[in-house]
């Protein structure tokens, strides 16, 4: 029988970690799931959209009878096992490092650029 107050339980505790790890409060786990977009991989998305069609038919008691507890347990155990194997300083660490990287490659192209011009002018 499906335990819709375990469920629940469940789901709080995904929403929580969505919201420590990513900083995404606001409304159901898809959407939660949306607004961290391209940052999680594919398996924690395709888990949360088991999860939140389950909460849909959880809802209903006819529906409730077509519920893969299963398959809702290993998308719990997914997208729990990701959330919690993210390391929010290792992230912004990363975010730095490629807007540095960025930067410095950015000046690098520049000087290039106007050494080139410089050279082909006849001033160098």
């Amino acid at each position: 029988m499906f335990n819709t107050i375990e469920f629940e339980r469940k789901q709080a505790e995904l929403k929580r970690l969505l919201e420590n790890k990513f900083g995404v409060s606001s409304g159901d786990l898809i959407s939660r799931m949306r607004k961290v977009g391209r940052r999680a991989p594919k398996r924690a998305h395709v888990a949360a959209r088991v999860i939140s069609e389950a909460h849909v038919h959880a809802g209903h008691p006819k529906l409730r009878r077509f519920i893969d507890e299963a398959a809702v347990d290993h998308a719990f155990i997914t997208l729990r096992g990701y959330l919690k194997s993210v390391d929010v300083a290792d992230r912004r660490k990363g975010m730095v490092l490629d807007v540095l990287g960025a930067l410095s490659f950015n000046l690098m192209l520049a000087m290039a650029l106007l050494m080139a011009f410089l050279r082909w002018r006849g001033w160098v």
